[in-house]
């Protein structure tokens, strides 16, 4: 059983001890603290907070936990029931609340969830904020509401429908085009909110031919829900097969979105933002972009190509944001399929991707195939390592650091290493007990050489603090 208590919020397994899995009592503790600290801020907004949920098995019965505890705390709950992440961001700005709390693992399996905290910007919760959080819930330190200030329970499920219509009102979403395109697209909804919402979407948006694959949202997920190619192979076959014009997969919350060109083969879910970017970089004239350090580096020559200039910031959508605010990027986000535009919100949201994308491509004189084929290729590995006891992330940073400290470094998240075009990437993940490994190049067998290297490193490392100790 796991348990990640973070800055971003909190996240495990279902089943087991509290304090050792995703249990009631922490997500009562976790959700008062969050609670509790709203609260204490002073705001003119009304004492309410947006919930919503994808839909795994868990879902609905933790969603009841954090109403009771929400109101329990005098504060008013909105629920929009089955819903998407980027859906409860942008409520959370329309409906003038304190925060918004969403239950979601993203990718992670179905025996996952968590809780995905929102401040009154529909944004993710800084991390100085989520570590008072943090320390409140572990002090135990709560107080709730007399009987006479409870807060209101009320449900409203046409926030998707409202969703898409903000998203059809963006000036570089032209429907017109994308109808007399007549696109024919396949769904991967992988049995949550996405099965909902994107084919919603794509109605709005003037499709008529869509097939759905796992669109009905059981939460038991048809295959693994991190959208990447080895997962993806049943949506390839259909497009293989049949005669279809994309295919269109999101995660489980619906902010991460990979594509499937017509022949099957992966559009690769880096290339969502750069295809993205590209499109509205082109029709905004030039304009600056963000990514974080793990993404690939196609979108900064795209950026550059364009007239604009490119910043990285440390892994993770909050960081992202800041960075793209201080820059004023047009648009940013991340190389997991993430696009950030701020001219709707500042939160990844895989259904405006879909809207820019398929305007892009029905614009385009040719294929998704051939599109992707007019942006730089790079190979980017994405690979990671189980933290053990013994395995001391601090000791294998620092001495990667070390061993490469005449080549340009970055230490602004983990470890980036640059040679030349080639870098390789090492961090703590944030949402799993794991170390990620990235490393990008032109070949992919100089990438595929960069993880091999850097895993000796590693090694060695980790046996020379064995024969230290």
């Amino acid at each position: 059983m796991t348990l990640i208590k973070s800055i971003s919020g909190i996240r495990g397994t279902i089943g087991g001890k509290p304090s050792e899995s995703l249990s009631p009592l922490d997500v009562v503790k976790f959700t008062s603290a969050y609670g509790m600290r709203l609260l204490a801020k002073e705001s003119t907004s009304e004492k309410k907070v947006i919930i919503g949920r994808d839909a795994r098995i868990s879902g609905e019965s933790l969603s009841k936990l954090v109403s009771v505890s929400l109101q329990s705390l005098g504060i008013d709950v909105i629920d929009l029931g089955l819903s998407t992440t980027p859906t409860v961001e942008m409520a959370v700005i329309k409906e003038s609340a304190l925060g918004g709390i969403i239950l979601t693992a993203s990718h992670n399996p179905g025996n996952w969830n968590a809780l995905k905290l929102l401040n009154a910007e529909g944004e993710f919760i800084s991390a100085e904020e989520g570590q008072q959080i943090l320390s409140l819930a572990e002090s135990d330190s709560f107080e709730y509401a007399k009987i006479s200030d409870l807060g209101s329970y009320t449900q409203k499920n046409d926030y998707i429908e409202k969703h898409i219509e903000y998203i059809l009102a963006l000036p570089l979403v032209d429907k017109d085009a994308i109808i007399a395109k007549n696109f024919s697209v396949v769904v991967d909804g992988i049995n949550s909110s996405g099965g909902i919402a994107v084919p919603m979407l794509l109605e709005a948006l003037g499709v008529t031919q869509i097939e759905k694959l796992n669109c009905e949202p059981t939460g038991i997920f048809e295959h693994n829900p991190e959208p990447l190619p080895e997962h993806l192979t049943q949506i390839s076959s259909v497009l293989e097969r049949g005669s279809y014009h994309l295919g269109i997969v999101v995660d489980p919350d619906v902010d991460r979105l990979a594509f499937i060109c017509e022949d099957g083969t992966p559009f690769g879910e880096e290339y969502t933002l750069v295809a993205v970017a590209d499109y509205v970089l082109k029709n905004n004239g030039g304009g600056n972009t963000v990514s974080n350090l793990s993404s690939t580096q196609a979108l900064r020559e795209i950026t550059i190509k364009n007239g604009g200039e490119h910043f990285s910031s440390a892994v993770g959508e909050v960081n992202v944001v800041a960075e793209m605010k201080i820059r004023q990027a047009i648009i940013g986000g991340e190389g997991n399929g993430g696009i950030i535009y701020p001219e709707l919100h500042y939160g990844r949201d895989a259904l405006v991707g879909i809207a820019l994308f398929l305007s892009h491509l029905a614009k385009f004189k040719g294929s998704a195939k051939m599109l992707r084929s007019t942006y730089p290729t790079y190979y980017i590995a994405k690979n990671k390592i189980e933290l053990t006891p013994d395995l001391d992330l601090g000791k294998v940073l620092e001495g990667i650091a070390k061993k490469y400290a005449n080549q340009p470094i970055s230490t602004i998240d983990g470890v980036k290493i640059h040679f030349g075009d080639e870098w390789v990437h090492l961090r703590g993940s944030n949402t799993e007990p794991i170390i990620r490994i990235y490393s990008e190049s032109a070949s992919q067998s100089t990438t595929e050489h960069l993880f091999n290297k850097i895993m000796q490193d590693i090694k060695e490392i980790l046996q020379n603090k064995s024969n230290e100790e």
